[in-house]
């Protein structure tokens, strides 16, 4: 971290290593403090909530705020309370007392607010570290302290207002540093860092440290920190180490006489540099002040100090950001020259050097986001934000990104940005979008721009990014205006635009944007005939979409030719255009007339254009001709003949002449035009003509090869008798006897089959008639609930006169009594059915 300008006239400090997003922002005191520092030099500092107290190599104690304004205390308003540096200073938790310690070999409690309290210890020895209770400005709390020389002392006063002392432990060498937290002290000797427990009245064991490769141990500052109740920070030499106090297992301590709690040694590792502080970050984080160990290799002087944050594990650490700081004379300072204090609940950390106080705070969301912004990092400012809120906007960083991109010609990128910063705010839209504007970049944000009902912009933009394709794209303007909904824009006004641009080398597209603008415009004439002059399959579409049936007659013909099948389907719907307006465009097309009387005929069943299919069909498709012929009774047949006489299509001719019976020259055209003697044979057969026959079988006689297929079909129609009769003698047949051998057989099959028949019939007779003979004898049964036909009352009766019944076939009863002619019983007089 370094100024960008003079360090003795800046109040701020900034990052000499490449730009990588800072952890920490840093600050540096002024206002009062300036003046102090301009006379004095700063031996030490404590930090707390409610102010800073500065220790100088004058022997002067200094209250300031945390703006480093002076703070009007009691100890402001006293002398130099030592006579030589001040080489610690410690606050109570409650800010109400600070103990101080210097090389004079005095040690002074004061209050802040009260001097009742007040201690002066002279042990006439260069004191290096002293600790008050952080109860201490508690009444009852017996104003404990710390103080270290060559032993740990404690302090506290007594009910007389005296100093009771206490050796807790003998030192090797002297004490360099104290840290009092709850019920444990942890305090530096020569040989490492012990912890005691002060409630045990027990020391929890020595941390050894071992001695530096260059140097001794004792001439580096051991700095002690607790992160909280039970973990401690130690930094000395180029050493880090992280401790945590724990409990033994209740057992352990009870067998083996052991203390309640140990002190075990999580992390340990070494750094680049030595350590002139270190503090708690976040979890498994810390915040380190180091000096670098190597010198200017041009002045021979110190380096830069730096403020590392670290993330530790068991034996090593990831070094997560490293700030070099500008200090004040740092070239002539040594590794103890620096402190290191800090504020863990605010996360504030107080860096002193002897002519310097910087303050390093933790980057807010609002610091990050800005440090982004000014280092165009757009994208992960817009992320924090929307991670974290504070200050700035979305749209606000967005704006800003916006122009970014623009500047850099990143189109693309800048009109996502719009998209997913602006969303359907409707005002920034139409804010921001003039930005695109300026640089012709309209066609880039088009895809982006809100068109829903929620968010619908001013037409004017719309038609501003349709004029810009006009005139750069008209293929792309082309797809706007099939894209967008018309309402978006003004659509008389994209026409005129068209026709004031238009130009042949892009003819087409223009001119079926054009069709498509007219029909938003419900000027369907005009559509059609844009759609017509490109000769465009849409007309289809645009048809049936506006029901424009009635306005399409006089182009019937033009729309065949750019589409018949398409068309012919179009005009074949019911109820749509009338058949004979169709026919009649199509009169001067024989060719589309066919096609569409063709397709007309599959669905209309009344055979009102069968007259003119029959030329259609012999023109255009033969093969149709004699299947429509057979199928219809719709047209006139002498016509339909002499066209078929005129196209020498026999077998129309021969279905044609049949059907107006003049089957004997449909025979002939047979027998000597198609030459076919089977198809003869089953027209002779269809029609079962014996003039027919005998035409057939004259035409045979000089024909032996005819003779043989008259002799294999006449079968069963006529008697061969006659066929055999013309034979001529000696006349050659090639498989006469065959053919002969084969009637014969077919002839007495035949009259085997029929007397077969015969007597099945005669026997089915008989069986009959035995049959309905046993029916008509069987006896019929009368229940009790069958009713006599005329009186209605039941048939049988209990009475002393017999009365007789008389039943017919049709299960009619009667008494015979009352039967109106008792001697004439043959039929039924309900149904007159004769009775059995």
């Amino acid at each position: 971290m370094t100024d960008a300008n003079d360090p003795e006239s800046t109040d701020s400090c900034s990052l000499t290593e490449e730009e990588v997003e800072p952890k920490l922002k840093y600050v540096r005191l002024s206002n009062d403090l300036k003046n102090i520092l301009s006379e004095e030099a700063i031996s030490c500092i404590a930090v707390h909530p409610r102010f800073l107290c500065l220790g100088t190599h004058w022997g002067r104690i200094h209250m300031l705020d945390h703006q480093g304004n002076r703070v009007e205390t009691l100890i402001n308003l006293r002398q130099n309370p030592h006579i030589l540096s001040v080489n610690k200073i410690s606050v109570d938790s409650k800010g109400e007392y600070i103990g101080t310690c210097s090389d004079d070999g005095m040690t002074i409690i004061n209050g802040l607010y009260t001097d009742e309290n007040n201690q002066k210890l002279n042990v006439g020895k260069v004191i290096r570290a002293v600790e008050l209770d952080p109860l201490h400005y508690k009444s009852g709390s017996g104003r404990r302290f710390l103080i270290g020389d060559h032993k740990l002392v404690l302090y506290e006063r007594t009910f007389l207002k005296g100093l009771k002392s206490t050796v807790l432990s003998e030192s090797e060498g002297a004490v360099s540093a104290i840290k009092w937290n709850g019920q444990f002290i942890a305090w530096a000797s020569s040989l490492g860092v012990h912890v005691y427990d002060l409630s045990e009245r027990c020391s929890l064991g020595l941390i050894k440290w071992e001695e530096p490769k260059e140097g001794k141990l004792t001439d580096f500052r051991c700095n002690l920190s607790w992160s909280n109740s039970a973990t401690l920070l130690i930094g000395w030499v180029d050493t880090i180490r992280i401790c945590v106090i724990r409990k033994r297992n209740p057992i352990e301590v009870s067998t083996r006489n052991l203390p309640a709690h140990i002190v075990d040694p999580m992390s340990t590792f070494q750094t680049e540099f030595y350590v002139c502080g270190v503090a708690p970050l976040e979890s498994h984080q810390l915040v380190v002040l180091g000096y670098p160990k190597d010198r200017d290799s041009e002045t021979n002087k110190a380096l830069r100090p730096i403020l590392c944050v670290l993330q530790y594990k068991a034996s090593d650490y990831i070094e997560i950001c490293t700030d070099s700081l500008s200090m004040r004379g740092y070239q002539e300072y040594k590794c103890d020259d620096y402190h290191l204090d800090c504020l863990i609940e605010e996360n504030q950390y107080f860096i002193v050097s002897p002519k310097d106080v910087v303050v390093a705070s933790l980057y807010e969301t609002d610091d990050r986001v800005q440090w982004l912004i000014e280092h165009g990092k757009f994208e992960q400012a817009m992320d924090v934000i929307a991670k974290n809120g504070g200050k700035y906007s979305i749209v606000t960083v967005a704006r800003l990104y916006l122009d970014h991109l623009l500047s850099l010609q990143q189109y693309d990128e800048a009109a996502r940005l719009c998209l997913r910063a602006f969303q359907n705010d409707k005002q920034l839209w139409e804010e921001e979008v003039y930005k695109f504007v300026k640089e012709k970049q309209l066609r880039s944000v088009s895809a982006y721009i809100p068109r829903t009902a929620d968010c619908r912009l001013n037409p004017h933009v719309y038609e501003m990014v349709l004029y810009e394709y006009l005139q750069l794209d008209p293929e792309g303007f082309l797809g706007l205006i099939k894209e967008w909904e018309p309402g978006l824009y003004n659509t008389k006004a994209v026409i005129n635009a068209i026709n004031d641009h238009f130009n042949k080398k892009d003819a087409n597209i223009l001119l079926e944007a054009l069709a498509i603008l007219y029909s938003h415009e419900k000027e369907y004439d005009k559509a059609l005939t844009m759609y017509l002059k490109l000769q465009h399959k849409e007309i289809f579409e645009l048809i049936k979409r506006h029901d424009l049936y009635s306005v399409i007659k006089d182009t019937i013909v033009q729309l065949i030719e750019l589409d018949s099948e398409n068309a012919i389907q179009m005009l074949l719907e019911k109820n749509k255009i009338p058949a004979e307006d169709v026919v009649q465009e199509l009169e001067g097309r024989e060719e589309f007339l066919y096609r569409y009387l063709d397709a007309y005929d599959k669905i209309d069943s009344s055979g009102k254009f069968h007259w003119k299919l029959v030329k259609l069909y012999a023109v255009y498709e033969p093969a149709k001709l004699l299947p429509f012929l057979k199928r219809s009774n719709n047209y006139p047949i002498q016509e339909a003949f002499n066209i078929c006489k005129d196209k020498l299509f026999y077998p129309e001719m021969v279905y044609l002449l049949g059907r107006m019976g003049n089957t004997r020259e449909a025979l002939s055209i047979i027998i000597h035009k198609l030459k076919d003697i089977q198809m003869a044979i089953e027209f002779c057969k269809e029609h079962d003509d014996m003039d027919l026959w005998n035409d057939l079988i004259n035409e045979s006689v000089e024909k032996p090869y005819i003779m043989t297929k008259l002799l294999d079909g006449i079968a069963g129609f006529i008697n061969p008798e006659l066929l055999v009769n013309k034979i001529k003698t000696g006349q050659e047949i090639p498989g006469l006897k065959n053919s002969i051998i084969k009637m014969l057989c077919g002839f007495s099959l035949q009259v085997s089959i029929q007397d077969g028949c015969n007597q099945i019939l005669v026997s089915d007779y008989f069986n009959m008639h035995e049959r309905l003979a046993k029916v008509q004898q069987r006896a019929m049964a009368v229940s009790v609930d069958t009713t006599c036909g005329l009186c209605r009352r039941d048939i049988i009766v209990k009475d002393h006169l017999r009365t007789d019944v008389v039943v017919f076939n049709c299960r009619h009863f009667f008494h015979e009594t009352c039967l109106p002619d008792k001697y004439n019983l043959e039929f039924c007089t309900v149904c007159k059915s004769r009775k059995p």
